[in-house]
């Protein structure tokens, strides 16, 4: 059955959508995205334990790969109760204070996880680029320092049109767009003035992903042209081939909210079911190729994941 509006909802309750129109098919729904979560769990919970137990991987990139696996881990543990609730048909309702409580995990989480790829993008540029200082530019203490700026940049900046959430009037039929809870979502459904939201989502969008995904850019032209300037070719290559985990990274990241934002953007001619999906997409994607893209394309992780199952074998 679609959802419709409740009367009995109250005002500080709303409902979310599943996949409008695939109602029935919630019990088979719920098996691949129950697998899904279960891998980003244990998928981002082996990097972490590959990462704590082997003493040759305590060295700065793979702490910024810690970083990664810690923020995809929270990503799925902040959506995993809405989404798997939905389609076991355990409930579809969400109070207010939960829903921004979501909104401001998974928009801080997205925050961070672009600022540890652009901290990621900065270590392989010193790697690269200054391989003598590397390890006294990379200190423990700086790394810290870096994870606490990131960390502080994403939660405490969004704060403030978090806040005010709990304070608009909902005088819209109380029904998200997704399976969770997002700013946007939220908006949509408020009379109140929201003019402070929109434009400071937007300037933090622009001071913060947009920015980082530049100097990500730029930071790996930086690359291409120390790497050129190798006269080994075979050098070259194995200079390169440190950075193909982390490029591969990136686009898991941005290519979802890219897409995520055009169909919000320019598809509104399209199935609810079309936007529903690019939401898991942009939710899920990132979480879940990420063990996978470091466990297959690092070698020192690959090879300590197998070392460690022959063993248990």
């Amino acid at each position: 059955m679609s959802v419709q509006p409740d009367s009995k909802i109250s005002n500080s309750t709303f409902l979310l959508t599943g996949f409008p129109g695939l109602e029935r098919e919630y019990p088979w729904l719920s098996i691949p995205f129950s697998c899904i979560y279960a891998m980003v769990l244990l998928g981002n919970c082996l990097v972490l334990h590959v990462i704590r137990t082997e003493p040759s991987l305590h060295e700065p990139m793979f702490y910024f790969l810690a970083m990664l696996a810690l923020t995809d881990l929270c990503m799925g543990l902040s959506t995993v109760h809405t989404v798997l609730g939905i389609l076991w048909g355990l409930s579809r309702e969400v109070s207010l204070d939960a829903c921004i409580a979501q909104t401001y995990f998974i928009h801080g989480l997205s925050l961070t996880e672009s600022g540890v790829l652009l901290a990621m993008a900065f270590d392989r540029f010193t790697a690269i680029c200054n391989p003598l200082r590397y390890t006294s530019i990379l200190t423990n203490m700086r790394i810290i320092t870096i994870g606490v700026a990131i960390l502080g940049r994403s939660f405490l900046f969004i704060t403030a049109p978090i806040v005010r959430l709990k304070f608009f009037h909902y005088c819209h039929p109380h029904i998200l767009s997704h399976s969770f809870c997002l700013h946007q979502d939220l908006l949509r459904l408020a009379c109140s003035d929201i003019r402070f939201n929109s434009f400071y989502a937007l300037a933090l969008v622009i001071c913060t992903l947009f920015l980082d995904s530049v100097l990500i850019l730029i930071s790996y032209i930086s690359i291409l042209h120390s790497v050129l300037t190798i006269a080994s070719r075979d050098e070259r290559l194995k200079s390169l081939k440190t950075c193909v985990s982390h490029i591969c990274a990136v686009l898991v990241f941005y290519i979802p909210i890219i897409g995520l934002t055009m169909v919000h953007r320019f598809g509104k001619h399209l199935s609810p079911v079309v936007h529903v999906l690019m939401g898991n997409i942009y939710i899920l994607f990132p979480p879940l190729m990420n063990p996978i893209i470091y466990s297959v394309k690092t070698q020192q992780i690959r090879s300590r994941i197998q070392r460690w199952f022959t063993k248990q074998n």
